[in-house]
């Protein structure tokens, strides 16, 4: 798995948990809906981190506690 799909996926899990929809999950955040949605599309392979960090600052999430998960421990080398 690739650390963008990585990423999508850990956000999905949050929201589901705490049964936000993705819209709720950007008005949290404080950033606009497109940003979100932006994000998850499979078409886009980059991640900005200063995202990734507002939409956890939304969530009440640390950005350790975001990445300690198995998903983040076994992922593949970029590098090809």
């Amino acid at each position: 798995m690739a650390v963008k799909d990585a990423v999508v996926r850990r956000f999905q899990e949050l929201c589901l948990e705490r049964g936000i929809k993705l819209n709720e999950l950007a008005s949290l955040a404080g950033v606009t809906p497109s940003t979100v949605y932006s994000m998850m599309d499979v078409r886009r392979r980059d991640v900005s981190i200063v995202t990734v960090k507002k939409l956890c600052d939304g969530l009440d999430i640390s950005l350790g506690a975001f990445f300690s998960t198995p998903e983040f421990e076994n992922l593949e080398q970029e590098i090809q």
